[in-house]
């Protein structure tokens, strides 16, 4: 009998001549933290880290097989690059050395290996085409002169350079394996250079690399031939496809099936993905949003499931322990892998193993962690502020000096500053001045798109508790009692304040801030028009389109505004088309009354017929509040909303950096 709650995400398997201590693999995620084509100390301690928390395996996501043809950014390692041996050789040492299998995923860009392009090399795919060449600024943020007619001419494969690339597969495998990792992943899934030849859409070829998925999938197979000769008979190789593009004129799940069987019992490990990176669509299948049910590409795996005998792990997410518990109990997958759940809490498989399910960081699905590494090329997430920094918390040192912490505010900042400075030894106060702990966000609790903001919300609240805070509610800090409580330090992180904008008619009857329709959204009437096109106003827009409310949003701008975040305005884009939310962008309110909202743009004066107005037109810092209370401590800091308004992964990275440097001095 065992003593595990979930027996089945905790059992052993074998793959070739592995064992694998459980069930949850650490998904592909790229190096970032690369110098020439060679991982960096930096990069080898965040994939360690991942091996340290409990992941059976690790894989290196990313890893280009021949870097002249088929490398998509500058900041992926290099397979044909033997120079790199000591380091890839510290990789895998630092992986394996915890108990988890280092694995590296093997792969080429094909079409959109962008570097090549940006270099001034061919582009090589099954068939000379061309593609739209919108890529205008580089991997390392310089502009890209755009081509004369707007494309980019990709030229066919030929048969030397089909050999020349199975070859390339064969040598980085045997490369890898010479490193000391223990697994191989083949990549022909989401778009890339082996999937473009898998697909029906891209592959047609008429020889016999292309045209029948036979023919399809003759380069892939041979790929995997190559690659096994490299390892050996025992070793352990994983295939990832995409078990249906989800892209016109691709192929669906009945043909990933297909797939599947024809790579029966030639790897040991078939990992089913889905969806194509290209197609904005698409790539909200392969990583799912926030507005998708966990675990929503199960499916696939499960139906592969049926038909092969060959293990089969599932992706996409996946970060609950009772539903990855179910599906492999239920044989809808023999392996779970998680990719954007192991940033947001690394420690996932250990303490899901310990049945601490309530101490786990649950992912938000937010893609702070896609958007900042497209910006900055760092890795972040909202929720962990340690990601990006493994190498660093290697040598930290306890604070030299406790002191005694008076924390105003129990937001996401306050909270997560008061947390970090009890955990470095110091005596902390938090004093909150409404009810309950988690500030402004509390009003999207109920949000079914939200849940597990609000999950985190409460479990931030509960760390708060259990870790002996002393906690004031309903408690302002005034410049009174933070000279009666004499503090050493005192962290400033009160929020901010709706911007109510001076326009004739904002104080109506039918005129709502969007904090208050969050918490009461039966407020609105049917017709509800939404002043600013910001996250917060976009997301608003769909949670009331969700309620049957028929939503206009208004900007000023040409544009909504992503906050930065390109991946999620994505995901927000695929909703409001899917709630038929009209946008009137470029438009600017010029007076509110009962019938609507009376606007201006390049048109000219228009009307548009409203029930109710509410605006969302960002927050106004309470620089004042803090202004009070600045002078009375000798240390004293100011962040979160109250100083500049910014979302969940700047206020938690600051608070988490301010209260760690505290006591140094």
């Amino acid at each position: 009998m065992s003593r595990l709650k979930y027996p089945h995400l905790f059992q052993a398997i074998r793959l070739g001549n592995t064992i694998f201590r459980n069930r949850i693999f650490a998904s592909p995620t790229g190096c970032l933290d690369v110098n020439n084509g060679v991982p960096t100390p930096a990069g080898i301690a965040f994939y360690e880290r991942k091996a340290i928390g409990g992941a059976a395996a690790v894989t290196i996501g990313d890893c280009i097989v021949d870097t002249k043809t088929g490398q998509i950014t500058s900041y992926q390692i290099g397979m044909d690059n033997p120079l790199a041996l000591p380091q890839l050789s510290s990789l895998a040492k630092a992986i394996t050395r915890h108990g988890a299998v280092a694995s590296v995923e093997l792969q080429h860009g094909g079409i959109f290996s962008h570097l090549v392009y940006e270099q001034g090399r061919p582009l090589l795919g099954p068939v000379a085409m061309k593609i739209p060449d919108d890529h205008r600024i580089n991997n390392d943020g310089h502009e890209v002169p755009v081509s004369e007619d707007g494309f980019r001419h990709i030229q066919e494969m030929s048969e030397e350079q089909i050999l020349a690339l199975i070859n390339s597969f064969g040598n980085a495998a045997r490369f890898a394996k010479q490193c000391g990792f223990g697994m191989i992943m083949i990549h022909a899934g989401h778009g890339w250079g082996l999937a473009q030849f898998l697909s029906p859409r891209l592959n047609t070829r008429k020889d016999k690399w292309g045209g029948s998925l036979e023919n399809r999938l003759r380069l892939p197979l041979a790929v995997v031939e190559a690659v096994r000769k490299a390892v050996g008979p025992s070793f352990p190789i994983e295939f990832r496809i995409s078990g249906a593009e989800a892209t016109p004129d691709g192929y669906d799940i009945d043909e990933g099936i297909r797939i599947a069987e024809m790579l029966d019992g030639k790897v040991d490990l078939i990992h089913v993905s889905a969806g194509h990176h290209e197609s904005p669509y698409a790539s909200m299948i392969t990583f799912p949003s926030m507005f998708h049910e966990e675990g929503c590409n199960v499916r696939y795996a499960a139906e592969v499931k049926k038909h092969v005998k060959t293990p089969v792990a599932t992706v996409g997410a996946l970060i609950d322990p009772a539903l990855m518990e179910e599906i492999i109990a239920s044989g809808q997958a023999d392996i779970v892998q998680m990719g954007r759940g192991l940033l947001a809490d690394p420690d996932f498989p250990h303490k899901a193993r310990m049945d601490l399910e309530e101490d786990i960081n649950y992912c938000l699905r937010c893609f702070s962690c896609l958007a900042h590494s497209t910006r900055t090329r760092k890795r972040a997430c909202a929720i962990n502020p340690e990601i990006g920094h493994e190498l660093d918390f290697q040598y930290a040192l306890p604070p030299v000096k406790k002191k005694k912490v008076l924390v105003a505010g129990g937001g996401i900042a306050g909270m997560q500053a008061a947390l970090t400075a009890a955990e470095r030894g110091h005596t902390v106060i938090l004093c909150e001045k409404s009810g309950e702990l988690g500030g402004i966000l509390n009003c999207e609790r109920q949000v079914p798109f939200k849940s597990r903001l609000a999950q985190y919300l409460r479990r931030q609240a509960q760390r708060v508790y259990n870790a002996g805070i002393e906690v004031r509610l309903n408690t302002e800090l005034t410049e009174k009692l933070a000279l009666e409580l004499a503090p050493d330090v005192i962290i400033a992180a009160i929020g901010a304040r709706p911007l109510k904008p001076p326009i004739p008619g904002i104080e109506g009857k039918n005129v709502y801030g969007a904090e208050e329709v969050y918490k009461n959204p039966d407020l609105t009437g049917r017709k509800v028009i939404i002043l600013g096109g910001g996250l917060v106003g976009t997301e608003l827009a769909i949670y009331l389109a969700g309620r049957k409310r028929e939503v206009t949003i208004m900007e000023m701008l040409p544009t909504l505004n992503d906050g930065g975040n390109m991946v999620q305005a994505n995901a927000l884009a695929i909703q409001l088309d899917r709630f038929h939310i009209r946008l009137a962008l470029g438009t600017k309110a010029v007076k509110i009354d009962e019938s609507g909202v009376t606007a201006e743009n390049n048109a000219g004066q228009l009307h548009f017929r409203a029930d109710t107005v509410i605006y969302a037109l960002g927050q106004k810092p309470l620089w004042e509040d803090c202004e009070k209370i600045r002078h009375c401590a000798p240390e004293f800091h100011q962040l979160g909303d109250c100083l500049l308004p910014n979302n969940i992964l700047q206020a938690t990275t600051a608070a988490y950096f301010t209260a760690r440097n505290i006591g140094r001095i």
